[in-house]
């Protein structure tokens, strides 16, 4: 048979082979670092017999399917020590996940802190036993037998909901047996990195009509240093919590009479303003025009752009005059009915429209997460109306665009172009047309991506910018979404050089996405320490005593009137503790104002992120933080 590999050599073999000797084959090394298969595109253990002709690729911890191969391992060791230590508790689901794994359980009494210790002591010992996992299935009814014998109804309920003609393959790890489809790793022995790292309550099949199980979460990985370099990085995701840093900074907050819909505190409206503002600039320096539409629209409105029957269990709906209406979870609909408003002729276009709409999404309570995910935000929209031969130009400049933003912020990023999902309208000839589009202009900029297939929305395929923030965390942001339906579905049209109608084509972009969101990335980003011409206060003036209030007012309100956010201490405290205070409140510059800066007609600069102390004029100062502000000079 031949085996053609992931670089396109054929091996040939004189008979069948299981997927590990054909990683032996190619060397020793690949074969101990091998965690899962492909076959043909499809994921298979190590252990899968192969016996005719087709694709093989090895896949290794570097690998995502590895990865997920790996942890879903652990997730089985994780169940393994619980029904170890707690045999009374039942066993729902336990799946690898992006950065670890997770297993949800059954169990009347709460898990504790103390119960995780002696569940990674418990692990250890499953590790070092070196248990083989053994895949085996059952017919239908001899597999329901069987987890009804081991009291796990959780898992009955799962066979049940299954096809009839679905494969029922099990795992076996000793005396632990659990229905999965795997794939695994050939034993226990290799997962000996792994840390258990919080408990979560979990619904069942993630609905709140079913009870709450309670969740453990943990991560593994094949190195120790790995492991350790993991949750350094996650002990300083928690001490960059925006949620924790935009209490402590009072930039916003959040209220059991609201949930999802964030409060923005004086400091915070600061930020967001002058993210607005920033915004603006640049979007009229691209010849975009902005316009607002009403937050509140009829049901035919939803009706006509597909909404209302593709995304109404999202959207917030009432009855005005006996007539269904919805807040708007996206801003593409009034912006086509702004469009339509007037004749367009070739000449006008590319017409770019922006607008910060508000818009409302209703999310179940238990994804709402602080800024990151919200049922209100507002969204840095825009709309290009244009003619087919301009596709490629505007989509290069919206791509441009993006970039200019992210690398002012010191964002890395990646780009993912989605294609047609299954529940989508439009032809097969308009969506080929779209996603050629976008692929052409990516092309063009030579610009690397990866196609998601299946991810478009439900109107268009789309591009997808995701940041790279201080952490090494991803955040999905930046869309262009090219849409020949909507145009069609509210019968727009402009009039071309040949005196006749066309229907223009359609892009809906975003740049920050959800201004909110965006917010709270940048907090974690730079851990509260905004660059300065973003911070809500820029200076704080810090008299050494009462002798020097006067001056120390004079250099305030110069600062002031210089244009530059301010604040000034005048609490009777010392000066060690009034700098201490300012660091806390991460404000850029400390302006330390005595007896002898007064003689001297000078200022004190204490710096924020170096700690360095400089002593100059007032003027110099100005003009110092003025250009600093000026350029947008990041930290």
């Amino acid at each position: 048979m031949k085996i053609t590999l992931k670089d396109g050599v054929v091996k040939e073999y004189d008979s069948a082979m299981s997927v590990l000797d054909i990683a032996k084959s190619i060397s020793e090394g690949l074969a101990r670092n091998a965690c899962a298969g492909k076959i043909n595109g499809e994921e298979a253990d190590l252990r899968t017999m192969i016996d005719k002709d087709c694709d093989v690729e090895i896949l290794t911890f570097q690998d995502e399917e590895g990865r997920l191969a790996f942890r879903h391992t652990a997730a089985h060791i994780l169940a393994q020590a619980v029904k170890r230590l707690y045999p009374e508790t039942k066993l729902a689901i336990g799946p690898a996940i992006e950065n670890g794994f997770y297993y949800d359980f059954d169990r009347e009494e709460p898990f504790t802190p103390e119960d995780l210790t002696a569940l990674e002591a418990e692990m250890k010992k499953i590790v070092k036993e070196n248990l083989a996992l053994e895949r085996f299935t059952l017919p239908r009814a001899e597999a329901i037998a069987l987890m009804r014998e081991k009291d796990e109804p959780y898992k009955v309920e799962l066979i049940e909901d299954l096809p009839e003609d679905a494969e029922l393959s099990f795992y076996r790890q000793g005396e632990y047996v659990d229905l999965c489809a795997g794939p695994h790793l050939l034993s226990t022995k290799p997962v000996k990195a792994f840390k258990l790292t919080s408990i979560a309550g979990a619904y069942w099949r993630g609905n709140e009509n079913n009870k709450m199980l309670t969740r453990i979460y943990g991560t593994a990985f094949t190195k120790a240093s790995d492991l350790e370099e993991y949750l350094e990085r996650l002990e300083e995701a928690k001490k960059r919590d925006h949620r924790k840093l935009g209490k402590e900074l009072g930039l916003f907050m959040m209220t059991d009479e609201g949930p999802g819909f964030p409060f923005f505190l004086p400091k915070g409206m600061t930020v967001k303003n002058t993210l607005i503002d920033y915004w603006r600039e640049i979007h009229t320096r691209e010849d975009y025009q902005e316009i607002a539409t009403p937050i509140m629209l009829n049901r035919q409105l939803w009706e006509t752009s597909g909404h209302w029957d593709h995304y109404k269990e999202n959207m917030y709906t009432t009855v005005i005059d006996e007539t269904d209406f919805a807040l708007k979870p996206m801003n593409c609909p009034g912006g086509l009915l702004v469009y339509k408003s007037q004749p367009h002729s070739y000449r006008d276009l590319p017409l770019r429209m922006g607008e910060l709409g508000l818009v409302h999404r209703h999310e179940k309570s238990g994804a709402l997460h602080g800024l990151m995910r919200v049922r209100l935000f507002t969204q840095d929209d825009a709309h290009i109306f244009m003619m087919p031969e301009q596709i490629t130009d505007e989509i290069k400049g919206v791509a441009r665009l993006i970039d200019e933003v992210y690398s002012l912020f010191g964002f890395k990023y990646h780009v993912e172009l989605s294609t047609r999902p299954e529940n989508s309208i439009g032809s097969d000839e308009d969506w080929e047309m779209a996603t050629n589009g976008l692929r052409a202009a990516l092309d063009e900029m030579q610009l690397p991506y990866v196609v998601n297939e299946g991810d478009g929305a439900f109107y268009g395929p789309k591009i997808d910018f995701h940041l790279e923030d201080s952490l090494g965390r991803t955040w999905q942001c930046g869309t262009i979404q090219l849409d020949f339906q909507l145009p069609m579905r509210f019968d727009i049209d402009y009039t071309g050089m040949d005196g006749e109608k066309h229907r223009p084509i359609m892009i809906h972009r975003v740049v920050f996405g959800s201004i909110e969101r965006f917010i709270g990335i940048l907090i974690e980003h730079y851990a509260g320490k905004f660059p300065t011409w973003l911070a809500p206060v820029q200076a704080k003036v810090l008299p050494i005593s009462d002798k020097n209030s006067a001056y120390a007012q004079k250099v305030y309100a110069a600062l002031r009137g210089a244009g530059i956010r301010t604040e000034y201490d005048e609490r009777a405290e010392k000066i060690g503790y009034k700098i201490r205070e300012a660091q806390l409140e991460k404000v850029p510059y400390m302006i330390i104002v005595g007896a002898k800066e007064e003689e001297t007609q000078t200022v004190g600069i204490r710096l924020r992120d170096s700690g360095e102390n400089l002593t100059m004029t007032l003027d110099e100062f100005i003009v110092k933080i003025k250009e600093e502000i000026q350029t947008r000079k990041s930290c």
